[in-house]
């Protein structure tokens, strides 16, 4: 027999699902690897240099479209609220681990390569101190902008998916997905690159910047589309739902699921 296909739920039905807590914890861990491991670091592959940090990103904008696609607005908007908390406690924790006072004698690999800056104490601490910052310390105006342009931007692409999807009844959601996400992360890019950047460098690199990784992004997330067609087919077959969002309440600050 053909397996039972999930049934056509409104976004307030009660139900019990088996997979919601663990598509979030997946969320909010690809969202901090992104903003730990790849803020930092500038790659270039093929003569184009890019953030490293586009290979981790646009997946959580995939996370983000299956929270919508199978389990509604109001489920992925609270999946969202926990993203947003737990990068401003990394900001916070990491801006206090940085000002911590490092151990005199602390030893890092590399050291010997590397010079004390004038007017640092001798032992190796100050100069793995400086290579610590160097990695993981960030501006404050980059921290905020990361913070403020994922917020806008996740909830963009939450209500633009879910609108779309009641608009096409549940039907084309290669489009759904990619075409939510060119206007959530253009959200997110519009906001995070100006506000992070401008005044710093010349403002045609900027856009330039912002128009190249944006494109790159949206690029990385239609080559996911087969991955997300499985993910979300599992997912309604195995919780047996799928939620339209009809009659939701959109307000990023409504509490009730």
């Amino acid at each position: 027999m053909p397996p039972a296909q999930p049934a056509r739920t409104r976004a307030a039905a009660v139900h019990h699902f088996r997979y919601y807590d663990l598509v979030m914890a997946a969320f909010v861990a690809v969202l901090l690897l992104s903003n730990i491991i790849g803020a930092s670091k500038l790659s270039t592959v093929g003569g184009l240099t890019f953030g490293a940090g586009i290979l981790f990103f646009p997946i959580s904008y995939v996370i983000g479209d299956v929270l919508t696609e199978v389990y509604g607005y109001a489920r992925a908007r609270r999946v969202i609220w926990a993203g947003f908390g737990a990068l401003i406690f990394m900001a916070v924790m990491s801006w206090i681990v940085l000002a911590m006072p490092p151990a005199h004698d602390w030893w890092c690999s590399g050291t010997e390569s590397l010079v004390l800056k004038s007017g640092e104490s001798g032992g190796t601490g100050a100069i793995c101190q400086a290579t610590y910052d160097s990695v993981f310390g960030s501006a404050w105006r980059i921290v905020l902008a990361s913070i403020v342009a994922f917020w806008a931007g996740e909830f963009v692409n939450s209500y633009v998916l879910a609108r779309m999807k009641v608009a096409t009844g549940g039907r084309f959601l290669w489009m759904r997905t990619i075409g939510s996400t060119i206007v959530g992360q253009g959200i997110d890019s519009l906001i995070f690159y100006p506000m992070a950047f401008l005044g710093i460098w010349e403002t045609e690199q900027v856009v330039l910047v912002m128009t190249t990784n944006w494109a790159m992004k949206v690029a990385w997330e239609a080559a996911l589309t087969p991955a997300t067609y499985v993910v979300v087919g599992a997912l309604k077959r195995r919780e047996g739902v799928d939620v339209f969002d009809e009659g939701t309440d959109f307000t990023p600050f409504a509490a009730k699921v």
